[in-house]
């Protein structure tokens, strides 16, 4: 999805965000992640936001050695994703439907002291420049092997998929969307987020798959969950 306003460089994305813990959500630089909005504080946010800069942190609470931080209000995860809030759909409930488009990682510098019912955070995109750039490190990514392990993660979970998108995307589509989409867990995709760079995004994918497709091999049923 398009943004209408440019995200050229760290001093583009205000230094203070608000921001959406969500564990197992993940977004990444130009991917669309879809919402459904219904909790009172992250509604005051969406209003907040329209009115504001639109921008958005996804950010996932902090995992420790015993899994996510389930506290209230958990301790936050150091790196997230800014995203632009480019649709939006009221449903005549109480929910919104909102898409954010990703713009780049940052990392957060602290928690702003607010009285908003949402948290907010200093955060700085200043370790992420790479992001801004689309496309980067595209020619290093083994697309072979990688789609060679989804065919082997559809065949194992009975699935099909559309082929013919898949052979048009882009590496970075490709990597970005199978990431976001893949059915892991809060850890790995905080690896997937934190990845240096494309080609250590694919790799970690692969083996997070590699690795899920072997466990359901000496298990019954086909699910990787």
């Amino acid at each position: 999805m398009a943004i209408n306003k440019g995200y050229h460089a760290p001093g583009d994305l205000p230094p203070v965000i608000p921001v959406f813990p969500l564990a197992g959500a993940l977004l990444l630089p130009r991917g669309e992640l879809p919402l459904n909005v219904f909790e009172p504080r992250y509604l005051a946010m969406i209003d907040d936001v329209l009115a504001g800069n639109r921008v958005i942190g996804m950010i996932q609470p902090h995992i420790g050695p015993d899994g996510v931080d389930e506290s209230d209000p958990p301790a936050l995860s150091q790196v997230g994703c800014a995203g632009r809030l480019t649709a939006f759909q009221e449903t005549g409930d109480g929910r919104y439907l909102v898409t954010l488009t990703g713009i780049v990682r940052f990392r957060v510098v602290e928690e702003a002291g607010v009285d908003t019912p949402y948290r907010q955070c200093r955060v700085t995109a200043e370790p992420f420049a790479v992001d801004f750039a689309a496309h980067q490190g595209e020619e290093a990514v083994d697309r072979d092997k990688l789609l060679a392990t989804l065919r082997d993660f559809l065949e194992a979970n009975d699935m099909e998929t559309d082929w013919e998108s898949i052979n048009r995307a882009s590496n970075e589509t490709l990597v970005n969307a199978l990431s976001m989409l893949s059915p892991y867990g809060p850890r790995e995709k905080q690896a997937l987020l934190e990845a240096a760079d494309l080609n250590t995004r694919a790799e970690v994918l692969i083996a997070v798959t590699e690795m899920a497709l072997a466990r359901a091999g000496d298990e019954p049923g086909p699910s990787l969950q």
